[in-house]
């Protein structure tokens, strides 16, 4: 598991958009956390890296929305008002992972028996402050625990020391260089922008007046 904190929402934007320089065709992410803990500011940071452009909000009454005007489709559900757990088989979920696309779903660790043994589950927690988020980010499955090096990468601006996984502040020189990376660690253009991953600045900041964003709370 990696432990990450966040001060404000735009971090957490900024935080599932390191997340979405990692994305490949049918990646799942299930997003955990109570009412307000910022589910859907991180769809949106993550669908703003995507290069989608609409104005991203939660589907809390449509269920499903897809964005295809990124670099991959995004598929964006939200199972709250699921009733049974059978009901996931009524979203087309199955049709959805086939396209191709990175699905996120909020509210997914209600139905993790319905979904493939395979996906990203961040948990959001409140934290001490008003807008502090603690995230906890476990893998799940072969494909992303392929990729758990370069998750530790991408979120090392955030990341609090995890006694299970070294962290990058405290490794030993070269230990997490991005150079060590496999090519299948990210997608071909992150692979261009490497230095920019590591010399990130922890505040880095998604535009809060872009449409993807659309100041929605988070």
């Amino acid at each position: 598991m990696i432990l990450a904190v966040t001060k404000a929402v735009d971090e957490t934007r900024a935080l599932a958009a390191a997340l979405a320089e990692l994305a490949r065709p049918g990646d799942i992410v299930v997003l955990a956390g109570d009412l307000g803990a910022g589910k859907t500011a991180f769809t949106q940071g993550y669908g703003r890296e995507l290069g989608v452009a609409e104005q991203i909000t939660s589907p809390t009454f449509t269920l499903v929305s897809q964005y295809l005007d990124g670099r991959l489709p995004l598929n964006h559900l939200d199972v709250y008002r699921l009733g049974q757990i059978e009901e996931v088989a009524d979203l087309g979920l199955t049709e959805l992972l086939d396209e191709g696309g990175v699905t996120i779903i909020e509210w997914g660790d209600t139905i993790t028996p319905a979904l493939p043994a395979d996906f990203l589950e961040i948990r959001i927690r409140l934290g001490d402050g008003d807008d502090d988020r603690v995230l906890e980010i476990e893998t799940v499955g072969p494909r992303w625990s392929a990729r758990l090096r370069a998750l530790a990468t991408v979120l090392a601006p955030w990341a609090l020391p995890d006694p299970g996984f070294p962290s990058v502040a405290s490794a030993e020189p070269g230990e997490f260089d991005t150079s060590s990376l496999e090519p299948s660690d990210f997608e071909p253009h992150d692979l261009d922008d490497l230095d920019d991953i590591e010399g990130r600045p922890a505040d880095r900041r998604i535009d809060p007046d872009h449409p993807s964003t659309g100041g929605e709370p988070c």
